[in-house]
C-alpha cells in the first residue's frame, strides 16, 4: 500500500514534468515560435529548421531529460515497473499537454531519455541505427520512426525483461508513431521536409 502511495504523486508529477514547454521557451528566446514555423511542431527537429542547430540542441536535450528524469526517480524509488510508467507518463504529457490544447512535440526525445535509464544498451543500439538513417535519408522523421518501431523488439531481445514491459514498450512505440501520422502520410507522399 505504501508502494502504490509513490504511483499517486509521481506518475501525475511525471505527466507535468512532460509539458514542460521546451521548444516554446528556447526556440521563444531567439524570436521564433516553432508552431507558426516550419512544421508548426514544437520539436527539437523543427526548432533546429526555425532557429538554428543550437536551440535545436538545446530543445533535443531537455526534451530528453523530460523522458530521463522521472524515469530515473522513480527507478530508484520504486523499481522497474513505476520507472517505466513514469516515462511513459512523461512522454504521454510531451505529446499531449492539457496546458497547450493537446498539441504536443512527436516523443521521440523523450522515449530515448527513458530508455537510456531503463535500457541502456537498446539506447545505444537506437543511436548507431540513427545516425545512418539520417545520413541516408536526411528526414527527420525516417531516423526517428524506424527506431521507435524497433524499440519494443530491442527491449525483448536486447534486455529479456518480464512481459510487462515488453507490452509497456509496445504501447509506448504504437503512442509515438501515430503522432507521426502527419510526416508519414508526408512521406508517402513525397513532401516530407528534407534536414539541411
Amino acid at each position: 500500500m505504501e508502494s502504490m502511495n509513490w504511483w499517486w504523486l509521481l506518475i501525475p508529477a511525471s505527466y507535468v514534468l512532460g509539458t514542460f514547454p521546451t521548444a516554446h521557451i528556447v526556440a521563444g528566446f531567439v524570436g521564433h515560435d516553432p508552431t507558426a514555423e516550419g512544421s508548426g511542431n514544437p520539436g527539437a527537429s523543427n526548432v533546429y529548421r526555425v532557429a538554428g542547430a543550437r536551440a535545436g540542441i538545446i530543445v533535443l536535450m531537455g526534451d530528453l531529460l523530460k523522458g530521463l528524469i522521472p524515469s530515473l526517480v522513480c527507478l530508484l524509488l520504486d523499481g522497474r515497473l513505476l520507472g517505466l510508467v513514469a516515462g511513459l507518463a512523461a512522454i504521454v504529457g510531451h505529446i499531449a499537454p492539457i496546458t497547450r490544447k493537446l498539441n504536443g512535440g512527436k516523443g521521440v526525445a523523450t522515449l530515448v531519455g527513458l530508455s537510456i535509464v531503463m535500457y541502456p544498451f537498446v539506447a545505444i543500439g537506437l543511436l548507431v541505427l540513427w545516425v545512418p538513417l539520417m545520413k541516408l535519408f536526411r528526414r527527420a522523421s525516417i531516423g526517428s520512426l524506424v527506431p521507435v518501431v524497433i524499440f519494443p523488439f530491442g527491449v525483448l531481445i536486447m534486455a529479456g525483461p518480464p512481459w510487462y514491459e515488453v507490452m509497456i514498450a509496445g504501447i509506448i512505440s504504437v503512442i509515438v508513431t501515430l503522432r507521426h501520422h502527419e510526416n508519414i502520410k508526408r512521406l508517402f507522399k513525397g513532401e516530407e521536409q528534407a534536414i539541411e
